[in-house]
């Protein structure tokens, strides 16, 4: 017979590794909290860093503009990173310890990435005959 220590230290060490989904009135979104925070710092040092939200003016009227947008993209880099994570990992065939590394650059990639995407699925289509 097992002691009844082990079998608690077993049980406490594997709700260490596994991560609870994040649910939302009762609904499970698929979303893991880790990976939300490191697409947040990835979104951060996306703003901080590579100036994707550059400030436009000095008014109150600007910087207050300036920081909601900043506030939003963080927002949308966090769930992007949060969803699009698990699939980035699939495609590039990364082991699971690098999953937050990928959420952090997915994060941090995610405003240029989901831009690039809306601009190329809102290109008008090509025809043949050269006819607009």
């Amino acid at each position: 017979m097992p002691e009844p220590t082990s079998t608690a230290a077993a049980t406490i060490a594997s709700a260490m590794v596994s991560v609870p989904a994040i649910t939302l009135l009762g609904i499970p979104l698929g979303l893991r909290a880790d990976m939300l925070v490191a697409g947040f710092a990835g979104s951060l040092v996306s703003i901080i860093l590579l100036n994707t939200v550059p400030p436009y003016g000095d008014t109150w009227r600007d910087l207050m503009r300036t920081t909601l947008r900043r506030m939003f993209v963080s927002a949308a880099s966090a769930l992007t990173a949060g969803y699009l994570t698990p699939i980035v990992m699939l495609a590039v065939a990364l082991p699971d310890p690098l999953i937050m590394g990928g959420a952090f650059g997915v994060g941090a990639g995610a405003q240029k990435l989901l831009m690039a995407t809306i601009a190329r699925l809102n290109a008008a289509p090509v025809r043949q005959d050269g006819a607009p």
